[in-house]
């Protein structure tokens, strides 16, 4: 009886594999059911039923409250002389959710395709007369050949839910009201609201004028503190690396242990040497008969303060970096320049710098990225301090990323640190992808020149 419908089929214009697809495509499994592949087609079908009573039971629910966002808050009942608590939805649960019931039926949809493709494929085979595989070869196979894509499965399914799925909850908490005191659940709902809150950023007086000052102080600041970071490391290795220079293991040693001690200690360090009042810094200071500076009290001298501690911090790392490009460039190409006459300067310029850049331009871009995000040299050394009157939830030397986190766990205005986070992210995004692609490293990147 299958070969007469299948004979049909053919003088139809269908084969094995539309036929076998076309049955998938209705209900996972059958299309593999047709192809005799049985064990496999009952695992596509369970897979199918388990999903459709998910959907039904609890899914479809999920993904109603990730569009509503609730529609009954948590509220006290009276009954008779006493009043209690009647719970209500919880938005945020809610999103979380239908984030993750959107996530399954994603996942289910890929699952869903690639069944068709599977019955597709086999009937294809059984159209060319070829053998099929038996679920036991079919195992065997997957267990050799497929064994990377199994290993990988898991930690993809981990990258799912413990980063995607994460970012897209932050993502969408920047288009509610997700936001003290009005609308914290579950005393309160949560709504969705468009673009209002990136409006509200740039629009509101006193939001927009804290959101263009950080902002401009996050931009000055990631440029000056890669720039000396950058430079600084150079001058020192090349200091360091100059003929004559005696006992460099001492002097790289040296220029190391402020790398090496641990980064919260030197700059917890730090923040008490350069104390106003008490600071040692400052004690000096007075008893050589100079004021005292106001390091950390004064807006000026805070940011000051932090490029300079900053440059302590990070110039050690430029120079591990250059001094491995200086042991790699070859030696003849200063001596042929010594030869041209060329001078000192020359020298650095046409040869050591070209080399230095070559391969240190993407460690250079993620330094600038990673200065923009900076957020252990602000908040340990001055907690975003000294306080700004005209500021909304932020100091002076506030960073981005530092108002985030006290617009978050400080103040609950988590709408707002959403849309800052949405920022930061486009702006280094954008930033990294246009430097990197420029830069030699990646369009030379088969040859040094």
């Amino acid at each position: 009886m299958n070969k007469a419908i299948a004979d049909h089929n053919r003088a139809a214009g269908m084969g094995n594999a539309g036929i076998a697809a076309l049955l998938s495509a209705i209900f996972m499994g059958l299309g593999q059911m047709y192809n005799r592949q049985w064990a496999k087609g009952i695992i596509f079908l369970l897979a199918e039923l388990v999903s459709l009573y998910l959907i039904v039971t609890s899914l479809a629910y999920n993904l109603w409250g990730l569009i509503t966002l609730g529609e009954q808050p948590a509220h006290m009942e009276k009954i008779g002389r006493l009043y209690r608590n009647v719970p209500g939805d919880h938005s945020i649960f809610m999103m979380i959710y239908g984030l993750v019931a959107l996530l399954y039926i994603g996942l289910l949809v890929c699952f869903y395709i690639a069944n068709i493709k599977d019955a597709y494929r086999i009937g294809k085979r059984r159209e060319r007369g070829e053998k099929v595989n038996t679920f036991r070869e079919t195992w065997r196979l997957l267990g050799n050949q497929g064994f990377p894509y199994v290993l990988l499965t898991l930690p993809a399914i981990g990258v799912l839910v413990f980063t995607i799925l994460p970012i897209i909850f932050m993502v969408l908490m920047a288009f509610t009201n997700y936001s003290a005191p009005d609308h914290i659940p579950p005393k309160s709902l949560v709504d969705w609201v468009g673009l209002r809150t990136f409006t509200n950023l740039v629009t509101l007086d006193a939001w927009s004028h804290t959101f263009v000052g950080v902002f401009t102080w996050t931009i000055i600041w990631a440029v000056v503190a890669t720039v000396t970071t950058y430079f600084g490391g150079i001058l020192v290795a090349l200091l360091i690396e100059q003929r004559g220079i005696k006992f460099k293991g001492f002097w790289r040693t040296l220029f190391i242990l402020p790398y090496a001690i641990p980064q919260f200690i030197s700059l917890l360090v730090m923040r008490n040497l350069l104390n106003y009042q008490f600071g040692p810094v400052n004690q000096y200071l007075r008893l050589m008969g100079f004021g005292g500076v106001p390091w950390l009290n004064d807006p000026f001298w805070a940011k000051v303060t932090v490029i300079m501690v900053n440059m302590w911090i990070g110039i050690p790392v430029s120079m591990i970096l250059v001094l491995g490009v200086l042991t790699a460039i070859p030696r003849d190409l200063y001596e042929a320049a010594e030869v041209d006459g060329a001078t000192g300067f020359q020298k650095f310029r046409n040869i050591t710098m070209p080399f230095v850049l070559f391969q240190t331009a993407p460690i250079l871009i993620m330094q600038f990225a990673g200065n923009i995000n900076n957020f252990n040299v602000i908040f340990l050394l001055t907690n975003g301090l000294p306080a700004n009157g005209d500021y909304a939830y932020a100091g002076s030397t506030d960073l981005l990323v530092t108002w985030l986190y006290k617009l978050t766990l400080d103040n609950q205005r988590y709408n707002f640190a959403s849309a800052i986070g949405i920022i930061i992210f486009i702006i280094i995004a954008a930033f990294s992808l246009y430097n990197y692609r420029r830069s030699r490293s990646f369009k030379e990147e088969d040859m040094i020149q």
